[in-house]
């Protein structure tokens, strides 16, 4: 039977030096309060230190406050919200160096103190595949070895690359998360298991016996085999929950963690540290409680990203499995919802959402009237076994072998995510982003400066994905507002461009590199660059 404690005291249990695991997906699942705790702690004592945290996919609100204030934040132009401060991972660098000193994750963007520190080398940090880390958890709570895969050859990940190592502090350190080996005479990549000493975690209601249910939860997270993971090395799984309920009052059903693996509960009903999902403190929509009218979700307004979107939404079918990404592809939800098609196709997330309409951002990861949601270590294994028909992601850099980086862009840590895990196996892989990029720079007067610069490079500054390493039979395509490419060859190819635009002025003299152009170059329809569309369904529905 569990412990019931305050989030104080779940502090003091963490050891010097402890592995800790955390689970979830923005802040689905993230222990807030005890966070908070945690950081005050270290403040206040200086300790627990030198932790080494392990995570899958991004936890936090990418800095834009804790909900409280707008929205609209820009926290990296407008400074952090020092009122409220920003939720999530991040939490554990407010209080200065040394609380966490090995971080290894699949995305580390949306902890900016934590990534400030990576970047002065006080933090080893490493990111590895979302789906690898995940069901890592479940390798290691079977006391197995490790994961064996494929996924990862030939990216940063690839030990002959990077190895996963995004900083000095990781190069310099002895500690490698994979390996490279053979296996029946093919290259696998080995990422081995390790010991956890302390998992930190969230569901939704804890009866008096320390069950756990995520009844209000977005995400159901990868929570029990950390937990199981933790339990097996000998480790200690503390849970944070809402409400409290009479033992043995949940339907069994519900129950996501079972008692016999939670050691200490903390009931913590502060609204600011139970969010579901970034955006809102309870949407009943992501949680299976109501069924959202589809003409009530918002539609995009007509601009660049609109058209990529249409562009990329010609390449669904009508009965098609399909991925969307964080950021500009999962805003293709909305053109397919905008034009009636959410029904004929499966739209989902990594993070176990499976059909309905997925949410951008600032509640990535939660979707409006999923049909399931399964856990994530679940939807990585039916990804990984090549389920998906099609995935949309975005683009960062591109170069001419067709590689594109969206994990560490200059000083702007990001990691991979879902994103290796997803392009190793999916049959068609469209990335989707603007031509060029843009950057604001803010003068003294308070004026606002715009930038222009090349997104395809002649050589990208890290590989999140392998033109080299694609799958013969996969098709891969790089939709932007003023042209479309696709990997032929394992080399970048124009084969569309949009009407209008001159090739060498509009295109070649923005690329540092001069493409490879397609015997057949097309035009690109011009129907997706009027405001009003409705035609994407002649698309879908073709064989």
């Amino acid at each position: 039977m569990a412990k019931f404690i305050t989030a104080a005291e779940a502090a003091k249990l963490i050891p010097d030096g402890a592995t800790v695991g955390v689970g979830g997906m923005g802040l689905s699942g993230w222990p807030e309060g005890i966070a908070c705790a945690i950081r005050d702690s270290f403040k206040e004592t200086g300790h627990p230190c030198n932790l080494s945290l392990k995570q899958g996919s991004a936890m936090g609100d990418w800095g834009y406050g804790n909900g409280f204030v707008g929205w609209d934040r820009n926290p990296r132009e407008n400074g952090p919200d020092t009122e409220h401060g920003v939720r999530g991972v991040t939490r554990f660098g407010e209080a200065g160096p040394g609380l966490v000193t090995r971080w290894t994750s699949a995305h580390i963007g949306s902890a900016f103190t934590l990534c400030d520190q990576v970047r002065a080398n006080q933090i080893e940090s490493y990111c590895l595949p979302q789906g690898v880390i995940i069901n890592l958890w479940r390798e290691i709570g079977a006391g197995r070895p490790g994961l064996i895969t494929k996924t990862g050859l030939g990216t940063f990940v690839d030990p002959r690359v990077e190895g996963g190592k995004m900083n000095e502090a990781a190069r310099k350190s002895d500690y490698e998360p994979v390996k490279l080996i053979e296996f029946n005479g093919e290259e696998y990549l080995f990422y081995p298991s390790f010991k956890c000493d302390v998992a930190l975690l969230r569901g939704t209601i804890a009866d008096e016996n320390g069950n756990i249910s995520f009844e209000h939860e977005s995400v159901i997270n990868e929570g029990f085999a950390i937990a199981n993971a933790v339990k097996h090395c000998g480790g200690i799984v503390i849970v944070q929950a809402e409400y409290l309920a009479k033992a043995e009052s949940l339907n069994p059903k519900d129950v996501k963690i079972p008692c016999n693996m939670v050691d200490y509960v903390v009931i913590d009903n502060d609204p600011k540290h139970c969010w579901q999902a970034e955006g809102v403190y309870w949407e009943p929509s992501y949680s299976g409680h109501i069924k959202k009218p589809l003409n009530a979700i918002d539609r995009l307004p007509f601009d660049a990203r609109k058209i990529i979107l249409r562009r990329a939404a010609m390449e669904l079918r009508d009965g098609n499995i399909v991925n969307l990404g964080v950021g500009m592809p999962a805003e293709m939800a909305k053109v397919v919802n905008e034009e009636g098609k959410t029904n004929d196709i499966i739209m989902s997330t990594e993070s176990g959402m499976v059909g309905g309409v997925p949410s951008p951002l600032p509640s990535f990861g939660s979707a409006y009237n999923p049909q399931a949601i399964i856990t994530p270590n679940d939807m990585f294994d039916f990804i990984s076994g090549g389920g998906l028909d099609v995935t949309c992601l975005g683009i960062g850099e591109i170069d001419k072998e067709g590689n594109n980086n969206v994990s560490r862009m200059g000083s702007r840590l990001t990691g991979p995510g879902g994103f290796v895990d997803i392009t190793a196996t999916t049959k068609k892989v469209i990335f989707v982003g603007t031509f060029t990029g843009t950057k604001k720079t803010k003068n003294p007067d308070g004026s606002i400066t715009k930038t222009e610069f090349p997104k395809f490079l002649d050589k990208v500054s890290q590989i999140t994905f392998s033109g080299k390493f694609a799958p013969k039979d996969q098709k891969v395509m790089y939709v932007t507002e003023r042209a479309v490419f696709e990997l032929r060859n394992n080399v970048l190819t124009l084969t569309e461009i949009a009407p209008g635009l001159d090739l060498q002025k509009d295109i070649c003299d923005h690329m540092e590199f001069k493409p490879i152009v397609a015997e057949d170059l097309k035009e690109m329809p011009k129907e997706i660059f009027q405001e009003t569309w409705g035609g994407l369904a002649k698309y879908m529905e073709q064989k």
